[in-house]
């Protein structure tokens, strides 16, 4: 079995704009894919606004530059993840495929194989 992270990107704006029904679908899908995922479902985590963030960069003398904020400044942000275990990258798109971001117009998953240093 493979792991892979499934990020959920979306417009924050939109996000923070959404109306109570919008929410309702998006809670709804979360809910359908945990249920449909079950044990497959490794960690998950819904991200606090990118206003939370705190980022690290190099900096002088061998210790980092934090500056608050997101590490890049786009139109799309992370909003959440799962971690899945899933026998190949069918099973993971199968299972991700219901989470209502995969049908908003400004939103959408990434799927991505993590690295078993075994």
């Amino acid at each position: 079995m493979a792991q892979y992270l499934v990020l959920i990107y979306g417009n924050e704006q939109r996000w923070n704009n959404a109306s109570a029904e919008e929410m309702r679908q998006i809670d709804a899908g979360h809910r359908a894919f945990r249920t449909k995922a079950g044990t497959a479902v490794l960690a998950a985590g819904e991200l606090e606004p990118t206003g939370a963030a705190t980022s690290l960069r190099a900096g002088s003398g061998g210790r980092p530059t934090v500056t608050d904020g997101p590490f890049l400044e786009t139109k799309e942000v992370v909003g959440g993840f799962y971690v899945l275990q899933a026998a190949d990258l069918d099973e993971a798109i199968s299972l991700a495929a219901g989470l209502a971001e995969v049908a908003h117009d400004h939103s959408g998953v990434e799927i991505r194989p993590l690295v078993d240093h075994g």
